[in-house]
């Protein structure tokens, strides 16, 4: 196989996770085009890596298995629907493998980014942000909740390399 199509697939898989990432934290939105895009490429990108059968599968029932539990989290109102779509696509790419590290990641991520919201959102901070760009000043608003799209793009970065799609291109 040329080196150049099986790195599609990682560029594929990077570019809209980054690109929700971004949409997020701008907009405290994940479009539903890049979800679906997700689920629309793996089946082209498990066919250019050659994933064994079984292999795809099972990254299929991981992702089902996230969607499941993102719809509760939703449910729940612990995250957006975005969110929760956006989980459940990154999971049917990273697979049982990558997804204990993922889960880490993310929530260590989810963490670190709760802290920082809270201290841009601070009485003391505050001010000085709301002189910003409106994206950066909307970050600080108290009533906004969380863009955890970041969190989850920063846990599917970390988790990536233990992947099909990651593992052959070095990273």
């Amino acid at each position: 196989m040329f080196p150049t199509l099986a790195a599609l697939p990682a560029l594929v898989f990077l570019g809209l996770v980054l690109t929700a990432a971004v949409e997020d934290a701008l907009s405290f939105t994940i479009p539903n085009w890049i979800s679906l895009a997700l689920l629309a490429a793996f089946p082209l990108a498990a066919l250019t890596v050659g994933m064994p059968l079984a292999s795809a599968a099972m990254n299929l029932g991981v992702g089902a298995a996230a969607l499941a539990a993102g719809m509760g989290m939703f449910a729940l109102r612990w995250v957006g629907g975005g969110d929760a779509k956006l989980l459940a696509a990154v999971c049917l790419w990273l697979g049982l493998p990558a997804l204990g590290l993922f889960l880490l990641a993310t929530a260590l991520a989810g963490g670190a980014l709760a802290i920082l919201l809270l201290t841009l959102r601070s009485d003391q901070l505050r001010p000085l942000i709301l002189l910003g760009p409106r994206w950066i000043s909307r970050l600080a608003d108290p009533g906004e909740s969380v863009p955890y799209g970041v969190a989850i793009a920063i846990g599917a970065l970390v988790a990536f390399p233990q992947t099909l799609f990651g593992a052959g291109l070095g990273f």
